[in-house]
């Protein structure tokens, strides 16, 4: 019987990255859609932060944890995923500097260009959240847009390099991390430049069904919110 439960909001990329690591690891696992869920007085007992993807097990401290890089982290170093994870020193700090990079600096740039399309609660202090009118907030929206060609070439010059992925001759968890995140650009026609749609294809060649299963998800609910116009 799995004794990790891994709960869920399946369109979410945060989530989607969670989802693909663990059926690529190879591990028993359990998934709950917590989709609405969330604010109730059982999950918030477990995870006040009221955040997924969120896994449950008995081994940990407080016998849950969330934020995706950190469940993936957690669970290589556990299980001995070097293949995902590799142990060596230099590697792994280039993987995680790779996903921290994301989550601070390209990210929050994909969040303010993608969430108003998505119909995503924008976060407080952002304009998209505030009472300004919808000319302004597009600006700042297309500002954007505008911010994540850079840090997203960084990826290809400086991470990835002369290499298929940022781990090498296969992918890591890094690279489950930023192909999902790239999935979410669709959303806004976002023109992703040829080396990251061959990156994204490699990437689900490379996992699979442990990749193509969960992206669908995502990918469904971007065609849904399109066909609203």
């Amino acid at each position: 019987m799995a004794d990790i439960t891994l709960n869920v909001i399946k369109p979410s990329v945060n989530n989607l990255s969670a989802r693909v690591f663990l059926r690529a690891s190879g591990l028993g696992f359990t998934e709950k859609d917590v989709y609405g869920q969330t604010r109730t007085p059982e999950y918030l007992a477990a995870c006040p932060a009221h955040l997924t993807p969120m896994i449950e097990s008995a081994e940990l401290p407080n016998g849950v944890l969330w934020e995706s890089c950190a469940i993936m982290q957690y669970l290589s170093n556990k299980h001995g995923l070097d293949n995902l994870y590799p142990r060596d020193a230099e590697r792994r700090a280039m993987i995680d500097s790779a996903m921290f990079y994301l989550i601070g600096t390209f990210y929050p740039y994909l969040a303010r260009a993608t969430y108003p399309a998505l119909n995503f609660p924008q976060y407080p202090g952002e304009v998209g959240y505030s009472d300004a009118d919808a000319p302004t907030k597009e600006k700042a929206r297309q500002a954007a847009v505008e911010a994540l060609a850079e840090p997203l070439d960084v990826f290809r010059s400086f991470y990835i390099k002369d290499k298929p992925f940022i781990g090498g001759d296969s992918p890591s968890i890094a690279d489950i991390r930023l192909a999902a995140t790239l999935e979410f650009l669709a959303v806004i026609d976002y023109p992703l430049p040829a080396w990251a749609k061959a990156y994204v294809a490699a990437m689900e060649k490379s996992l699979g069904d442990a990749y193509t299963e969960p992206a669908n998800d995502v990918r469904g609910y971007i065609g849904y919110v399109r066909s609203l116009g």
